[in-house]
């Protein structure tokens, strides 16, 4: 039989991890990334930005999980970043680079808690960001492509950081 949200026996888990979107405004996209940051259980979504709207198309894709997701919405990404640092958070940018790690070879060896840095939807993680970060991982593409949507991405890295952290 199928299970539903009512019967489905999955254990409620909260991970010590905060998202952190550098720019990202599609809508539909922050709508998701509540979806995502509910079913993963992560402590917190934090949106960097000048233009974030939470507004009726972000919610119609929410499911309302923005109602019980602890988020907030922050200018400066620069300061959000070294200020979950000096709190002792070990940072990870999900971005394609010249030194990044397949996410499939990447081992987290960390007790910290985890800031997982997520680009602009068109430009990625900035440079400025991404010189800040413990570590940089990106998904390996096997098709014509050299990126996938934010949301999927986020969705498959947060997939390995949790089991992970169950191991």
């Amino acid at each position: 039989m199928q299970l539903t949200h009512y019967n489905s026996n999955f254990k409620k888990q909260k991970y010590p991890i905060a998202l952190v979107c550098d720019n990202i405004t599609n809508a539909p996209n922050i709508g998701s990334l509540f979806r995502i940051a509910d079913a993963f259980g992560i402590e917190e979504l934090i949106f960097c930005g000048k233009d974030i709207s939470l507004g009726k198309r972000m919610k119609k894709t929410s499911r309302s999980t923005e109602n019980y997701v602890n988020y907030r919405i922050e200018a400066d990404i620069n300061e959000v970043v070294s200020n979950l640092k000096t709190k002792g958070y070990y940072s990870v940018a999900l971005e394609i680079t010249e030194t990044s790690t397949e996410l499939s070879l990447f081992k987290l060896n960390t007790n910290q808690p985890i800031v997982l840095v997520l680009g602009h939807e068109s430009f990625g993680v900035s440079e400025n960001i991404l010189k800040q970060m413990d570590a940089i991982v990106h998904i390996n593409m096997y098709g014509n492509n050299s990126s996938m949507n934010v949301v999927q991405a986020t969705s498959i890295t947060l997939y390995e950081l949790t089991k992970q952290l169950n191991s």
